[in-house]
């Protein structure tokens, strides 16, 4: 099964519990936001963090990312979408035009798509060389090291759905004319290439998966699990980190507004 695993979740779980769970998280998330940015607790400014989302078209990323920064004040978050590079992005590094929308000290940014398109769709495409790709997983190791190093916490999911899944999702897209707009013939042609984009992203989970920037693997076949369990994995590496570095957790689930 590789590292990918089952696109099943692991547990049994009701829609109804899965938004209890995902409320609960979603709270317990906003204070530790507010701790990191300063707003509660010890008033001082905490690291950059920087959650990062890759996955199969159709895999939900979109409303992961929705669900885990509905509750946080839209100043404290920035989320940055990136798509095939432009001509000018084209003529610099393929790392540079992320520098500019990394968080700073205190800040927060999510990534719909991240630099691991260098391995994935510029890979199975052909848009860059075999051997800038196969150069680009120290490159990108390197590049997190870099930030981790410089005291980022660093967050990466894939969000894996089936190819089941997948096409019945495609499916209702195209048949809803409010979300059609989302499917293109790409999409449908990348349909096409999942064994050579299974082989791509299981290279990229093996060669970049550090202990300063793991990979958590999403089973994205249900959605309400997935998202819940998005939110529940930030907040647990969070903390974790946190505490490392001193942090007063009691702060950030203490009883009260949060919003205050």
């Amino acid at each position: 099964m590789g590292h990918l695993g089952s696109a099943k979740p692991p547990i049994d779980i009701s829609k109804k519990k899965a938004e209890e769970r995902l409320e609960a998280a979603q709270e317990r998330l906003l204070r530790l936001r507010l701790l990191l940015g300063g707003q509660i607790g010890a008033k001082k400014i905490g690291p950059p963090l920087c959650v990062l989302f890759e996955g199969w078209d159709a895999s939900g990323k979109g409303g992961a990312i929705k669900r885990l920064v509905s509750m946080i004040d839209p100043r404290h978050v920035r989320v940055s979408q990136f798509a095939a590079p432009t001509y000018d992005e084209k003529r610099h590094h393929f790392l540079q035009r992320f520098w500019q929308v990394l968080p700073g000290n205190g800040g927060m940014t999510v990534l719909d798509r991240s630099w691991y398109g260098r391995v994935l769709v510029e890979r199975v495409e052909g848009f860059a060389t075999t051997e800038q790709w196969k150069r680009a997983y120290d490159e990108i190791v390197e590049f997190e090291r870099t930030l981790t190093a410089e005291g980022m916490i660093l967050i990466k999911f894939w969000m894996h759905v089936s190819e089941g899944e997948q096409l019945r999702r495609f499916e209702d897209r195209r048949d809803d004319p409010l979300r059609s707009w989302k499917l293109t013939d790409e999409d449908w042609r990348n349909r096409e290439k999942r064994p050579a984009y299974e082989a791509a992203i299981e290279d990229m989970l093996e060669k970049t998966d550090k202990p300063r920037a793991r990979w958590k693997v999403i089973p994205g076949d249900s959605k309400p699990y997935a998202r819940l369990a998005v939110v529940e994995h930030v907040c647990q590496v969070l903390e974790t980190k946190l505490a490392k570095r001193g942090y007063d957790l009691e702060a950030a689930s203490q009883p009260g507004n949060p919003h205050a």
